[in-house]
């Protein structure tokens, strides 16, 4: 995303989730933007969607696609836009400009499968991703395949979010959401041994959320660690006291 963050590429935060095409196309890399004029007005458009100044945004992607009409990013980013403004019939035809003009470029197809997968097509959003997968130019392909994961997830198929996961793992065995997932999983088919060790491995590079210490909670009652479940609870109600997580704590009765 380069203007952004993941777990995976997901340009602003918009979730982070194929292999329809083949790898030996579209090898060379996306060309960068023709100039510096187009570079600031997409930066500053990005800047403005950050701001909710949905309007300021188009204005700067007009204005960069007016002086490189065939430039991917702006799509990209239009698309994203279209997609925070609710308007997602824009967004996909958007995105689907910028999967076009991109060569194959990992963050337009994560982009845009997130996008398919919020959107209710998690078929599509799968082969988005695992097509990003396959382009050997993807230098992070465990985070599209965590991205599919995710959306499978989603979608209710674990058994195939499962091994997507796993996929992400051997790939990259520091991914925090696949691991915090991969712990999620695990306990809910009863190995709670398997589900804390993922957790551990998980906080090795990331802090507690209040869903992984809800999940450290359950994972030691089952194990019968009653200590490190009062040490988990404590932390919960200290550090996360609103959430939804300290409530459904207060409602079990533990101290």
């Amino acid at each position: 995303m380069n203007l952004t963050r993941l777990l995976i590429p997901v340009l602003l935060g918009l979730l982070v989730w194929g292999c329809t095409q083949g790898t030996g196309n579209n090898l060379r890399a996306p060309r960068k933007a023709t100039n510096e004029a187009v570079s600031a007005n997409i930066n500053l458009g990005v800047e403005y969607m950050r701001q909710g100044s949905y309007e300021l945004a188009l204005e700067k992607l007009d204005r960069a696609r007016s002086i490189d009409p065939g430039y991917y990013n702006t799509y990209n980013i239009y698309g994203l836009l279209y997609q925070r403004m609710g308007q997602n019939s824009e967004a996909e035809k958007h995105f689907r400009k910028a999967v076009s003009l991109a060569n194959n470029d990992s963050e337009v197809l994560n982009n845009f499968g997130q996008f398919l997968c919020q959107t209710g097509s998690p078929d599509d959003a799968e082969d988005v991703f695992l097509q990003a997968v396959a382009n050997p130019l993807n230098k992070t392909p465990e985070v599209s395949l965590t991205n599919a994961a995710m959306c499978a997830q989603r979608s209710g198929r674990q058994d195939q979010a499962e091994d997507f996961y796993r996929r992400a793992l051997d790939l990259n065995p520091r991914i925090p959401d696949a691991l915090i997932r991969m712990a999620q999983i695990t306990q809910e088919q009863g190995n709670s041994l398997s589900a804390r060790a993922f957790l551990q491995r998980y906080l090795k590079d990331a802090k507690h959320t209040a869903q992984s210490l809800w999940l450290g909670i359950q994972i030691e009652r089952e194990l019968g660690d009653e200590n490190t479940v009062s040490s988990y609870a404590l932390s919960l109600r200290n550090n996360f006291p609103q959430s939804k997580e300290a409530a459904l704590l207060d409602q079990s009765g533990l101290r």
